[in-house]
């Protein structure tokens, strides 16, 4: 049973050092987050278009909850335990925005049913659903950043792999650590080339624990089957360079891995992805299978 519950009536545009909590948590909490979707709730027919909306409530995220025992320096762990997603998905394609949107010149809307594990994208296609947290973040300690933009704070990271059953490890700057989350997808591939997953208003329920002294290159993603480091950069290359040096720093200074091995046992066992090259900013992220991590010995908090 959750010890809390966040209404999605609570929501923030950007992660900054000032941010008002709406709830406070003890450390080891369970934490209901009602989410809105990243049009805010507003579309609800296909017919409709961005110049029907507000979009200066785009990817609102609920909260910020302020963890008691969370200082500067210290990382904040959340386990997503479970995600409920809403019965009706939007995806979009609008002309400017993604890659797809160089080279259209039309807006269109689709709104899709979620039911029974499916994401109904038409009458002919029906699509598997993969539910994720597309924003998700702590308090930026030196500068607002809004809710489109990922960043070291974690914010708008669009990973595939942050979804149920994962745990993400995020950088407390700020007293509290201050936790904010929202933009859940129904489904969504790595990129999100078109500008839109299947957005989705849901319930998302997470533990919080406060971590002292944790080494860990953040923001970092853990699931039953890989472990990966993630960045986000103004271009891709800066990102994809970044998260297999983050990587590799934690082969060594974590796992214990020589130097002249980190890069070699990347290359032969792990993964470089995309999240995202939609956002302001881009990312990238450096898988490894966690059967390496066990061998290695390592185990996470």
């Amino acid at each position: 049973m959750a010890n809390l519950r966040i209404s999605g009536e609570h929501t923030v545009l950007a992660f900054g050092p000032d941010m008002k909590a709406v709830a406070t948590a003890e450390n080891g909490s369970i934490i209901e987050f009602e989410t809105l979707d990243c049009f805010a709730n507003q579309i609800t027919d296909a017919s409709q278009r961005m110049a029907d909306i507000d979009e200066t409530n785009a990817n609102p995220a609920t909260g910020p909850v302020y963890i008691n025992g969370a200082e500067p320096g210290d990382t904040l762990k959340v386990e997503i335990l479970k995600m409920e997603l809403g019965p009706v998905a939007v995806a979009c394609e609008i002309p400017g925005e993604g890659v797809t949107g160089q080279v259209v010149n039309v807006e269109s809307v689709k709104v899709m049913q979620v039911a029974d594990g499916i994401c109904h994208f038409s009458d002919d296609m029906q699509l598997p659903l993969n539910p994720m947290i597309g924003v998700i973040g702590t308090a930026n300690s030196k500068e607002w950043v809004n809710t489109e933009t990922p960043d070291y704070h974690g914010g708008n990271l669009d990973c595939i792999r942050i979804g149920e059953g994962a745990t993400l490890y995020l950088p407390v700057m700020v007293e509290g650590a201050l936790l904010g989350m929202g933009d859940l997808h129904a489904c969504m591939g790595d990129g999100e080339v078109g500008v839109s997953g299947a957005e989705i208003p849901g319930l998302v329920t997470v533990r919080v624990t406060v971590l002292k002294d944790c080494k860990l290159p953040l923001p970092f993603v853990v699931n039953d089957d890989l472990c990966a480091t993630m960045c986000s950069c103004v271009t891709l290359d800066e990102a994809a360079d970044r998260a297999v040096l983050q990587m590799r720093d934690f082969l060594m200074e974590c796992c214990g891995v020589p130097s002249e091995d980190a890069g070699m046992l990347m290359s032969l066992s792990g993964d470089l992805r995309i999240n995202q090259v939609v956002n302001p900013k881009k990312t990238c992220r450096m898988e490894l299978p966690m059967a390496v991590i066990r061998k290695l010995g390592y185990t996470f908090e």
